[in-house]
């Protein structure tokens, strides 16, 4: 494919908003189509970023002949179905992290995506950032291996609000959202599927009905080890922070920040074209359909992470 790709975009809250600033910058790539719920809102957003059709009914952007893909950053309740529904429509779809809210809604994404031979994405974006990227480099050149990693995933979220401080329509979600992020992290990194993984969780809060607080222990195949604490309540820094224990040294990841064990700055600015590992992840998605490939964190390869999510959702409610 050698055309402009047109896109419709779902979802023009935080995430969404990331997804334009990081698409601006790529070449041969035009959003076409802006859906989110809030008619008057979703006007204002595609206004400032120069798209023409507006509509609070995906259905509506599927339907548009000349929309060839679609990106996803909708509430997690809805990114199967409506990845379903992309592919039914013929459209290549990259969907935000997470897949889905179940393991049978994953398989049933992943299983279409076959069939249909389209190109289907998950937004994981920790494989895209250039801290984790330079990492995964190290390890690919067999100058590093992971004996573990060590990561917090903390934010203060005690009402439904969203990364901007705006009140959200649905409910966010420790394991299937955040955990997620790492479990294919780890995997990804190590080179090696996980085999052994257990949970615990806090008390469930009164009215959001969720975990506040959750800790995760995973071991792959070859013998690495992650260990994952994740909170809602946690009043003070708000992010993940990755520690990487390794057989040649340790590196701590914030972000797009990387840093040794002695907290020495490591430059990661040439390790991709960009810092901004939204745009990169929008990249890698974009490629996929001009060179007709399966994109790193396609739907297939992140199955296994949603396979482990299941097994923890299992052992947590038992």
């Amino acid at each position: 494919m050698t055309k402009t790709i047109k896109v419709a975009l779902a979802g023009a809250g935080a995430f969404g908003i990331k997804h334009l600033d990081g698409i601006k910058n790529i070449d041969g790539v035009e959003v076409v189509s802006l859906v989110s719920r809030e008619l008057d809102k979703t006007r204002e957003v595609a206004a400032k970023y120069g798209i023409g059709h507006v509509t609070t009914d995906l259905a509506e952007s599927l339907a548009l002949k000349e929309v060839d893909a679609v990106i996803l950053c909708t509430p997690t309740q809805m990114h199967a179905s409506q990845s379903i529904a992309a592919l039914k429509a013929g459209k290549h779809v990259q969907v935000e992290i997470p897949l889905a809210d179940s393991l049978k809604d994953a398989q049933a994404v992943v299983d279409l995506q076959k069939e249909t031979g389209l190109v289907a994405m998950c937004g994981h974006t920790r494989r895209f950032n250039p801290s984790h990227q330079w990492v995964h480099k190290k390890i690919e050149a067999g100058e590093f291996n992971i004996q573990q990693m060590d990561v917090q995933t903390y934010f203060f979220r005690r009402t439904n609000m969203n990364a901007l401080g705006q009140a959200r329509s649905w409910t966010d979600h420790l394991l299937w959202h955040h955990a997620a992020h790492t479990v294919d992290l780890f995997a990804y990194q190590a080179g090696s599927p996980i085999v052994k993984a257990n949970a615990v969780q806090g008390p469930i809060h009164p009215t959001l009905g969720i975990a506040m607080d959750m800790s995760i222990q995973l071991q792959a195949a070859n013998g690495a080890i992650c260990t994952l604490s994740l909170s809602f309540n946690n009043d003070g820094p708000l992010g993940t922070f990755f520690r990487y224990i390794g057989d040649t040294g340790t590196y701590i990841a914030r972000y797009d920040d990387l840093f040794t064990g002695k907290e020495e700055s490591i430059d990661v600015s040439k390790v991709d074209v960009s810092m901004n590992g939204i745009e990169l992840q929008d990249r890698e998605f974009f490629a996929a359909i001009r060179e007709g490939r399966e994109p790193n964190s396609s739907v297939a390869q992140v199955l296994p992470c949603y396979q482990v999510l299941q097994k923890l959702e299992q052992q947590l409610q038992s």
